[in-house]
């Protein structure tokens, strides 16, 4: 039963850590997967003594983590957003010289005047131009920001989402897998006596 329960808390951390990191709250979601993909190697390998399956799963824990979250945002609002029309009035590439990166941002209008930014984590990648009308999805909640769309598409990504459930599998059959073939270390002293013999006996 422990097996099974890290095999699922896990990920799970990672799932709800890379959500948490789509809200205001975003450093803590990224502490949350932080935390989980550094546990998994350590309950894999130092406490089971599964090196293959650890590696594996610090790996997809925290690819679990750069993918669920903006897979799920995604697919959470487009789903359930409601849909408004907006007008593209403006768009800008910012340029960091210090850590030599480019984030792009789109400025918006709504039918009721109110004017918003967009980020590429709304999907804004310079790919809406200028008096472009393009669809934007609201969280009925207010709790996630909006989405934005060319036109009309509530359609879900399924490669995003498909590769999110199999990182998901992946991390939990790793530790599945080391948790039901954990060695002890007793087990991993003789298993080095057989492979290198005993210890040699320094020469006076």
């Amino acid at each position: 039963m422990t097996s099974l329960l890290w095999a699922l808390a896990i990920p799970l951390a990672a799932v709800v850590g890379a959500v948490l990191a789509q809200l205001p709250w975003q450093w803590f979601g990224i502490a949350v997967v932080v935390i989980a993909g550094f546990t998994a190697p350590i309950v894999a390998g130092a406490a089971w003594n599964r090196a293959g399956a650890a590696t594996l799963a610090a790996v997809t824990t925290f690819a679990l983590g750069l993918f669920a979250g903006p897979t799920l945002f995604e697919t959470y609002v487009k789903q359930y957003g409601e849909k408004a029309d907006v007008l593209v009035t403006d768009t800008a590439t910012y340029r960091n010289a210090g850590r030599n990166s480019e984030r792009d941002v789109c400025r918006i209008v709504d039918t009721t005047g109110k004017v918003q930014d967009l980020t590429e984590q709304q999907n804004c990648h310079g790919q809406f131009k200028p008096g472009q009308h393009i669809i934007l999805y609201k969280d009925p909640l207010g709790i996630f920001r909006p989405w934005a769309e060319a036109k009309d598409d509530r359609g879900s990504d399924t490669v995003s989402l498909g590769t999110t459930g199999a990182l998901f599998t992946a991390t939990a059959a790793a530790l599945f897998y080391a948790g039901t073939r954990r060695r002890s270390g007793r087990e991993m002293d003789a298993r080095k006596l057989r492979k290198y013999g005993p210890p040699r006996r320094s020469k006076p």
